[in-house]
């Protein structure tokens, strides 16, 4: 990726058109403005999520096949805790995480960029945090990549996180940010977020790194209250 490929952060000073991208607006006009029937209306999930849906080698997104050859990229391990409103943490929640690879390149058929896909790349997992609230990830950092329209501009690496958990009525969306990374600045997803305490939560702080020389992210949640994460919709 050039500098050229960067988008100039004028692009989106215009308050109207930030307001068109923010929130994944192509993902929201899918979304009837009616309901053809009544709406099924959402419960919690418990404190009992099945642990059997949980298999090994599911914290692990750099590897297809449990303990076999791992991805090509920079070796990363995000971890954290998540929190209720009055800072308990959270056990049991489910967590979810799925991602681009080095190149920017999603495992997905509706991902039709050119860059390659890594055969060794699984890039997602799902796990329990423990009682605790705490979740451990490995994976490869993401690369950056184009959206589509909007003037093609570039997403900054990132990691989308879902999490289900007692007492939450619909499955929280958000997602992690790199620290450092230039395109942060001038991401209108991510400051699409006026609140600028708010926006800086999404961005992982970089811990020590691993004695196999990972890089290391912490990267807490917060589900409820005044310190709220920020969450998006799910798409």
């Amino acid at each position: 990726m050039s500098d050229k490929a960067i988008p100039h952060p004028s692009v989106f000073v215009e308050a109207r058109r930030l307001e068109l991208i923010k929130g994944y607006r192509v993902h929201e006009s899918r979304t009837p403005a009616k309901p053809v029937r009544v709406v099924t209306p959402s419960q919690t999930v418990g404190p009992f999520y099945p642990q059997a849906l949980i298999h090994p080698g599911d914290d692990d997104l750099s590897r297809k096949v449990l303990d076999g050859a791992r991805a090509q990229g920079t070796p990363i391990v995000v971890s954290g805790q998540l929190f209720d409103e009055t800072g308990k943490p959270v056990r049991g929640a489910l967590v979810e995480v799925w991602q681009a690879n080095k190149w920017g390149k999603y495992e997905h058929p509706a991902d039709q960029t050119p860059e390659p896909l890594d055969p060794n790349f699984k890039g997602y997992g799902r796990q329990l945090t423990d009682p605790e609230g705490r979740y451990r990830f490995v994976s490869i950092k993401p690369g950056a990549y184009p959206n589509p329209g909007y003037d093609n501009w570039f997403r900054p690496p990132h990691i989308h996180f879902s999490i289900f958990g007692a007492g939450v009525m619909q499955r929280l969306i958000t997602q992690l940010y790199f620290p450092g990374e230039k395109l942060n600045d001038i991401d209108p997803i991510l400051n699409g977020i006026e609140d600028l305490d708010a926006r800086a939560s999404l961005i992982a702080r970089q811990l020590p790194d691993e004695a196999d020389g990972s890089l290391a992210f912490a990267f807490d949640v917060v589900l409820r209250g005044s310190g709220e994460t920020p969450f998006f919709v799910d798409a």
